[in-house]
């Protein structure tokens, strides 16, 4: 091979890492795989592996042998062997044949060892560059372009479901060999936390960008390539194009439904709105309903999902804070009633769940300090490590850290996730599910007595329904007065709500204990509160009285 341009030499002063897995060279034939490979190996130290030539090897004959002998779908079969073999081995730079990445299992392979890259050129730079070139027996069985036109109809959906996507056209290899490393560089694959349950077990990713390639992650989990996209018209303006251009990259065919943000939408009307809507479109069992926005719009579009033909597959896509690190986690799907928070609603899991990080930024403070109560929550039930977190890193959250909000996401879908797994239909007699609560039985009532009207959200409800659930537990002598100390500090340094002194309105003590008897926890007359016994210690009881409730709500500011 001749030397490299000074410009992609291995200077140790403009060295980019060097990857840790193996690199998958997708594309047609004519992308440029091997030349890119080759530039690529030599400037990373790795091997280069040519697939086919692999092939060739093991099956001691040329690859249009092998398809005039034994035909296609064995040769396929092979390949994905070998493939398999080699993603599994030591790191190296592997250039695949032209219809590798059609083949599911490969893919899926690729996916889970390696990291693959979408070498994408125009059909009239591939003929130029396969032009007088034998071997390549797909194009000998008609016209040249019109196969190749043929072929790029066909594949380019499926090759978008690649890593990385490259667009390589008339520009030296020297740029696109530069282009490839400077990507890998930058590429940060998403974190995967998995939900283990027993019949519908998922996987959340958690990551940037997620949004702009939704299509190649969720396209493997279609069972029809349609999806109905469910959002609402603050967040369709923020994030809905990027959504439907990666759809339509991977060949899925999209319709929308918004709906109006806010908490008015998870009504029985908003729902039988959208229900007629969806079923309009001619919905099949075999759609894919998308959740696109925060909780409002997940748990609405997870209940139409549960319910629409007796149950579709459901996908979630959380734009807040408050829906990565909780409500899209778990399957709790439902809507609201005038007697209560989500009295209406089923369990009914998602397919996976894409939490974009990325999405964050367009958050307002307010919103971030909603779904941070829910991380606070996390440590506060099981998890001290997470609250010392917390502690230490809580500003850079609620100020928007990119690397923050991604840590906060990942440990807080991991702790959730377990809880979860544990006892997904929350039907353990003690503690189980039940204890992801903390602080909701008091949050939900302040809700309802405020009409869900927006001048509290969810978040900052639960937020001070912790302040509350640790300060009951302090007076019914379950947690040191110095945790109730330890909680209230961390949240008033960051400017969280904390007690009825954050309304310019007054509360009814009585009032709020008749919205708690109607929550959907009641069971015997009796009302299920979480508790403490400190820091990381939830436990869940029902022998709380009363009187003692009432008094702690009149103590905290409210009227009798």
């Amino acid at each position: 091979m001749s030397p490299l341009p000074p410009s992609l030499s291995a200077d140790p002063a403009v060295s980019l890492p060097v990857p840790t897995c193996t690199v998958v060279l997708v594309g047609m034939m004519g992308a440029g795989k091997t030349t890119v490979g080759r530039r690529l190996a030599q400037l990373y130290r790795l091997p280069f592996v040519d697939a086919d030539a692999e092939i060739e090897r093991a099956a001691g004959c040329t690859i249009p042998e092998i398809f005039s002998r034994h035909g296609e779908a064995y040769f396929r079969a092979g390949e994905r062997r070998v493939i398999e073999r080699l993603i599994k081995g030591p790191p190296c730079i592997l250039a695949t044949g032209g219809g590798a990445w059609m083949d599911a299992q490969t893919r899926h392979l690729v996916r889970k060892h390696a990291v693959s890259i979408w070498l994408r050129a125009p059909v009239h730079v591939l003929l130029r560059r396969v032009q007088g070139r034998g071997g390549r027996p797909l194009l000998a069985q008609g016209n040249p372009e019109e196969v190749m036109t043929r072929l790029v109809g066909v594949r380019y959906p499926v090759y978008a479901e690649a890593d990385i996507i490259i667009d390589c056209g008339d520009e030296t290899v020297e740029q696109g060999v530069q282009r490839v490393r400077e990507t890998l560089a930058e590429y940060q694959h998403p974190q995967k936390v998995p939900v283990a349950l027993a019949q519908h077990s998922y996987d959340v990713l958690v990551g940037p960008d997620l949004i702009s390639r939704a299509g190649a992650w969720v396209a493997p989990y279609l069972r029809q390539k349609r999806v109905v996209v469910i959002t609402d018209d603050t967040v369709a303006t923020l994030h809905l194009s990027r959504l439907l251009l990666s759809f339509q990259e991977t060949g899925i065919q999209a319709d929308v439904i918004s709906v109006a943000g806010g908490e008015e939408s998870k009504s029985l009307h908003c729902y039988g709105e959208v229900m007629t809507r969806l079923l309009s479109l001619g919905i099949e069992r075999g759609t894919t309903i998308v959740a696109l926005g925060g909780g409002v719009v997940g748990d609405l579009a997870g209940f139409v999902a549960a319910t629409a033909l007796r149950g579709i597959p459901f996908i979630q896509i959380p734009t807040t804070l408050l829906a990565q690190v909780d409500s899209s986690v778990g399957g709790k799907t439902g809507i609201n009633s005038p007697s209560g928070k989500n009295l209406i609603g089923a369990f009914h899991q998602p397919v996976i769940v894409l939490a974009d990080n990325s999405a964050l930024a367009t958050l307002p403070r307010r919103q971030r300090v909603a779904g941070y109560a829910e991380i606070v929550k996390s440590g506060l039930i099981a998890d001290p490590d997470l609250f010392a977190w917390c502690e230490t890193n809580g500003r850079s959250v609620l100020d928007g850290d990119p690397a923050a909000l991604a840590e906060a996401v990942q440990r807080a879908c991991t702790f959730k996730a377990a809880i979860v797994a544990a006892d997904e239909r929350e039907q353990a007699k003690l503690n189980g599910r039940a204890l992801l609560n903390l602080g909701h039985t008091f949050g939900h009532a302040l809700e309802a007595e405020l009409g869900y009207d927006g001048r509290l959200l969810h978040g900052e409800g639960v937020s001070i329904g912790l302040h509350l659930a640790m300060a009951l537990s302090v007076q019914l002598g379950y947690a040191p007065e110095e945790d109730l100390s330890r909680l209230d500090e961390h949240l008033r340094t960051l400017g969280m709500p904390v007690s009825f002194d954050w309304f310019d309105i007054p509360f009814s003590a009585q009032v709020l204990l008749d919205h708690m008897t109607r929550d959907k926890k009641m069971q015997d007359g009796k009302i299920s509160f979480v508790l403490l016994h400190g820091i990381g210690k939830a436990f869940t009881s029902r022998d709380v009285p009363m009187d003692t409730v009432r008094n702690l709500l009149i103590n905290e500011g409210c009227t009798a």
